[in-house]
């Protein structure tokens, strides 16, 4: 691997065993982002037939494209461990780069517990329907099985992200087969027997504005995670090059992955009032057949430990980075000898994840819209401060139009988060907003005590700049 070198002279990049070719690294990204389209159900249920596929198409060219254009910047133009943590710390310094860091971490402890709880649940529901058996309905059952879900990818994630994006490539393959069977005969039949699948455009009892806010919300935390990735952009192979074409892949691939489902679900089962959570089964069996339903509901197994495996692998990075640079113990910096990979960090944070599997902490998941987006605003602050700071970075991969670009792609998420935090505090309540801030406050707060008494005068680790 070639150093790269910085403004300041030479300074070596850690020297990772690559693994991740492009397909494994479009399927990882698949699953750090969407999964499929289960949990889209409230979606048309919430917002209507029309705005669901209305917002299903436009919240991509709004939130995804944006945030994916400057992920491919800063990550093209820094292909190192830690991704965004690494970005802001050099754009901002080490202040924002722990509230980065820490932001993003913290709320992984509440995501990452939803995983395995899911699975549990999805097996207990069909063992039930499709067996008579109730065991997994005992509470400890329950939690041993999301133990098992946790710690059986906690190993293969040791393993390496090679494995991690072996696995990926199948769970993505078996999710997405049985979603195309039911979309080609659905939109077949839409064909056939042509019906306006966007009527009613919004429900009778609620506004324009009120159903786009209230779909959007739902909409886009299925659109979430393009920066994920970057966290291991040393595993990455030929990152430079790899990861915007992965980007442009896979954009496209979540959309149809929703947009397809839901058209062909709505030709077929006209009720939209009744879709919810976990309805997709119930259409496929409308559509083709008990045996779709089936397949489909096994489909939701295999995205939530997709997700879960895809996830582990960019988030374990984030305190291995941050004990680098001394804010946290450093031994989880230690490496595995052999596999190269940050094994105390996975372990770190698949037993903070077991703990919290053990409680109703899925309550707090609304919480995590701000506390997101108050660490991808850091993002696009950084992509403006490189722009000032460091006008001749190489830049592999530019957001074009210059300024102008610059500004679009950071005002477009910017009103799309704030209709989101609108929405979530009237949804919510403002207890939301308190929660979050608390949230959030605990970053500044345990940046000097950790500083003080962690860190102490450790340096933190230098992020290399390449001029052209």
């Amino acid at each position: 691997m070639t150093a790269i070198t910085s403004n300041n002279g030479h300074i070596p990049v850690r020297v990772i065993a690559r693994r991740l070719t492009l397909l494994p690294l479009v399927m990882i990204m698949f699953f750090t982002v969407s999964g499929g389209a289960y949990g889209l159900e409230d979606l048309v249920g919430y917002s209507g037939p029309g705005m669901a596929l209305l917002l299903i198409l436009l919240t991509p060219i709004i939130w995804s494209l944006p945030t994916a254009l400057m992920v491919a910047e800063l990550s093209t133009a820094m292909p190192v461990q830690g991704g965004y943590y690494a970005w802001v710390k050099k754009a901002l310094g080490p202040f924002w780069g722990f509230q980065e860091g820490w932001w993003s971490w913290v709320t992984s402890f509440v995501d990452m517990a939803i995983y395995p709880v899911l699975f549990a649940d999805y097996l207990s529901t069909l063992l039930v329907q499709q067996f008579g058996i109730h065991a997994l309905e005992n509470e400890l059952i329950h939690w041993l099985v999301t133990l098992v879900v946790i710690w059986v990818f906690t190993a293969i994630n040791i393993r390496g992200s090679k494995g991690v994006g072996d696995s990926s490539n199948w769970f993505g393959l078996f999710i997405l087969a049985p979603f195309a069977v039911m979309s080609a005969i659905g939109i077949f039949r839409l064909i056939q027997n042509p019906v306006n699948v966007w009527e009613p455009f919004i429900p009778p009892d609620s506004t324009f504005l009120g159903a786009f806010g209230v779909g959007l919300f739902v909409v886009m935390w299925n659109y979430l995670g393009w920066d994920g990735v970057s966290t291991v952009s040393e595993e990455i192979d030929n990152p430079r090059r790899n990861y915007p074409r992965a980007l442009a892949l896979t954009i496209p691939l979540v959309t149809l992955a929703y947009f397809l489902p839901v058209l062909a679900g709505l030709a077929v089962a006209a009720d939209w009032s009744g879709w919810t959570a976990g309805y997709f089964p119930e259409v496929a069996a409308q559509i083709g057949g008990q045996w779709l339903g089936a397949w489909l509901a096994i489909g939701g197994l295999v995205s939530a430990v997709g997700l879960f495996n895809a996830l582990l692998l960019s988030i374990s990075r984030l305190p291995f980075v941050m004990a680098e640079d001394g804010y946290l113990p450093k031994a989880i910096t230690k490496m595995h000898p052999k596999f190269e990979t940050p094994w105390v960090a996975i372990i770190v944070c698949a037993t903070i994840y077991s703990f919290f599997t053990l409680s109703a902490f899925a309550s707090l998941v609304v919480v995590d819209v701000i506390v997101y987006s108050a660490a991808l605003l850091l993002e696009f602050a950084a992509l403006i401060a490189f722009r000032i700071k460091y006008p001749k970075m190489k830049r592999p991969y530019r957001v074009p139009g210059g300024w102008i670009g610059i500004f679009l792609i950071t005002i477009l998420p910017v009103g799309v988060l704030g209709l989101a935090v609108v929405s979530t505090i009237q949804e919510e309540g403002i207890g939301a907003l308190y929660l979050s801030i608390a949230a959030i406050a605990t970053g500044p707060i345990l940046y000097p005590i950790l500083k003080k008494f962690i860190k102490k005068d450790q340096p933190d680790v230098e992020v290399p700049i390449e001029e052209e």
